[in-house]
């Protein structure tokens, strides 16, 4: 039976409260030791934002119990990805997420700038094929590593919540990923196939401390929840954040489409939590409702119309596979980092700030603002 494991926790005790939860979970019978563990961290702006990506203590906290554990710093590769709206280097440091490696002296490898190479997945992944051909490329580092998902709780408008499998589609498809938005519920269920192909183990770990609530991943309403998740059950954990926020998992396409192909366990019911009280966990509802934001939802509109019509195919090469993309990508950082992160997103945050929460991330270091190494500079298109 898949297992989850959820349990309360709080600032100050948090760095102590992910090592329970790892002890829980038997998180050793998952992350092999002898093998490279690659830490996919969740960077979803490189502006910071309360739930929107993985915040210092759950970074924190996950690598301090690999390392008292035993396993080697030189085996961490903590690791994140480009897209058309984020900026890795900074984004780390806005998040407060270099300042961590650097306490550990561990080096963050951003998979920009990792060797990418050709793979012919075993499995049946027919929307991967759709869309990139025999283009399927997938970082070198990731083959016989294990793989651990620093994901946050949180509502997404593109695919209702989001959570482990999401996360993968940072890891496993280059800056082009955009592509796969207007049919991004499959592409996330062919891309748990390929990591079950390609990872020696994988283990999601869930930061629930702060939820987002409303039009994510990023222009949401921060909600203290105080919990966190793990699983080796990437499905399995996504339902349970899901069922957490208010919303019936296998109603939400990528859980069911993953629970209908045997890649993990998307029924509530038979899942065992652990960490907490069975009725406790029934009786939790964050009563959360996802909606779209106008760049997602244009987004969309646009988008799938263009792709589904055949007489509308030519238009949306040229909207989406030529330069003309780029003011798409103009639009997405006006309307977030230029007209509503400076006044709704800042008093949000400010609020936040307020909280035992937005205490402890102020407590954190940036670490040193240096010049970024140069990221190569991938074709988005």
């Amino acid at each position: 039976m898949s297992k989850v494991a959820i349990i309360s926790a709080s600032p100050s005790n948090i760095i102590n409260d992910y090592s329970k939860l790892l002890d829980i979970i038997d998180y050793q019978s998952v992350i092999k030791e002898k093998s490279k563990t690659v830490i996919k961290i969740n960077l979803s702006w490189t502006k910071f934002y309360p739930a929107c990506s993985t915040p210092p203590w759950q970074l924190e906290g996950v690598i301090k119990k690999l390392i008292d554990d035993g396993v080697k710093l030189e085996s961490i590769i903590p690791t994140e990805n480009q897209t058309v709206v984020t900026k890795v280097y900074k984004g780390f440091y806005e998040n407060k997420l270099l300042g961590i490696l650097k306490n550990f002296d561990i080096k963050f490898r951003p998979l920009t700038n990792e060797k990418w190479i050709n793979y012919n997945p075993k499995s049946d992944v027919p929307w991967m094929r759709e869309l990139f051909k025999d283009n399927i490329i997938i970082p070198e580092i990731f083959f016989d590593a294990n793989v651990i998902h620093l994901p946050t709780i949180k509502t997404h408008g593109h695919t209702v919540t989001t959570g482990a499998m999401k996360n993968a589609f940072g890891g496993l498809i280059p800056k082009y990923r955009h592509h796969s938005h207007k049919v991004i519920h499959e592409i996330l269920v062919d891309l748990l196939a390929i990591q079950k192909e390609v990872h020696k183990g994988i283990l999601a770990v869930m930061d629930g401390t702060v939820s987002g609530n409303g039009a994510g991943p990023r222009v949401m309403e921060p909600v203290e929840t105080n919990l966190i998740l793990a699983s080796e059950d990437q499905v399995a954990i996504d339902a349970i954040s899901a069922k957490l926020m208010g919303f019936d998992p296998l109603k939400i396409d990528y859980i069911k489409m993953a629970h209908d192909q045997g890649l993990g366990m998307g029924d509530v019911d038979q899942i065992d939590i652990l960490g907490i009280d069975e009725d406790e966990f029934q009786q939790t509802n964050f009563h959360f409702k996802t909606k779209r934001s106008l760049i997602i939802r244009w987004d969309q509109r646009i988008r799938k119309t263009t792709y589904r019509y055949r007489p509308l195919k030519p238009l949306h090469w040229f909207l989406f596979n030529t330069p003309v993309f780029r003011m798409f990508i103009a639009a997405s950082s006006v309307y977030h980092d230029w007209l509503w992160y400076p006044t709704l997103g800042k008093r949000k945050i400010k609020k936040f700030q307020e909280t035992g929460w937005g205490k402890l991330f102020d407590s954190y270091e940036y670490g040193e603002k240096e010049k970024y190494p140069k990221i190569k500079d991938w074709n988005p298109y």
